[in-house]
């Protein structure tokens, strides 16, 4: 195995002392051209490559800020690391993004991963209902920003949809155009998103006149296309089938849809579908998906610069004052729900 080369190597060869090539590689302009331009040419040659992680070390601030999320396979959340990403990069940091897959141990895990390489802050989406791992991870002083959750008993800040408005104007449309009886997929209820979609639903019926009754709910482990695929499976063994199906996201409803599609159900004719996070596949599926629109990569962009804001006034307490942003959702209409009745 080759050796790694290090800042003495590339003095020896440039004959000059470390220092010296220390400040060519951090303060350029204090070296003469002459000097400067023999340095950088042994690290072409020898191929130096900082560390970084000892950079880090010794200057006791990372460059790096940490993304952990429910589920990397859904797209929602890839738009998400996406805005993150963006603004981390105008601030010179990168982003190291993990998946929770919703496991609390798993989420416990990435924690400690970012506390042992003192990540600069952390964007949390927490897979733990009991917030048992914010506080473990709260104790190593990093700060975090809580992504597509409300900030609700904790201190810090955070970014979210405002769900039950959501949740309101996916089953408001279905009232509107006739429909009296709907389900709910609503994925694992210890999650707040999906709590907060089922208050939204319940307060459109009650608009309505309708009481409790006419929500069906169909609870699932997870919250992706298989998942939604078992829950249409159990949609059709319903004696009395509802006329609507409101999903607590895109890939659930994909995969109810996939579900009508092979028991030869026709949408919207005979179920209306909506889905929820509007990500690209909803407009790009076999009958186009009506959705609730999140904004998934303003949502990353803002909660990374509210870490980034933090982080920079670490050392100057008061400076930073923790806000809960809360943005509002938008019903994109297509052709699952536009049947009349």
């Amino acid at each position: 195995m080759a050796q790694s080369v290090g800042i003495k190597d590339v003095a020896r060869a440039a004959g000059v002392s470390v220092g010296t090539v220390s400040n060519v590689i951090n303060r350029p302009d204090s070296v003469a051209g002459e000097t400067r331009a023999r340095v950088q040419s042994a690290i072409d040659r020898l191929g130096y490559v900082r560390s970084e992680s000892a950079r880090q070390l010794r200057a006791g601030r990372s460059r790096i800020m940490g993304l952990l999320v429910l589920d990397m396979g859904n797209p929602f959340f890839v738009d998400v690391a996406r805005g993150a990403e963006r603004a981390a990069r105008q601030a010179g940091l990168g982003v190291m993004v993990c998946n929770s897959a919703q496991d609390a141990g798993e989420e416990a895990e990435y924690l400690s991963l970012f506390a042992e390489q003192r990540v600069r802050g952390v964007l949390l989406t927490p897979a733990d209902a009991t917030g048992r791992n914010i506080e473990s991870f709260r104790r190593h002083g990093i700060p975090f920003v809580l992504v597509d959750r409300v900030s609700e008993g904790t201190t810090e800040c955070s970014v979210s949809v405002d769900d039950v408005a959501g949740g309101a104007l996916a089953v408001r449309h279905l009232v509107d155009a006739g429909h009296r009886c709907v389900a709910y997929v609503s994925g694992p209820p210890g999650l707040n998103q999906v709590r907060d979609r089922r208050t939204g639903a319940l307060n459109a019926l009650a608009e309505a006149g309708l009481g409790p009754q006419a929500l069906r709910e169909l609870p699932t482990e997870h919250l992706d296309v298989a998942a939604g695929r078992d829950a249409g499976a159990r949609l059709l063994g319903i004696a009395e089938r509802p006329t609507a199906v409101f999903c607590a996201n895109d890939l659930l409803a994909l995969g109810v849809l996939q579900a009508m599609y092979a028991a030869g159900v026709t949408v919207p004719d005979d179920l209306a579908i909506v889905g929820y996070d509007d990500i690209e596949f909803a407009a790009a599926a076999a009958v186009p998906l009506t959705s609730v629109r999140q904004p998934a990569v303003t949502m990353g962009a803002l909660a990374a610069e509210l870490l980034l804001e933090e982080t920079e006034t670490q050392n100057a307490p008061g400076a930073h004052e923790h806000r809960r942003v809360v943005l509002q959702p938008e019903l994109v209409v297509r052709r699952s729900s536009l049947a009349a009745r």
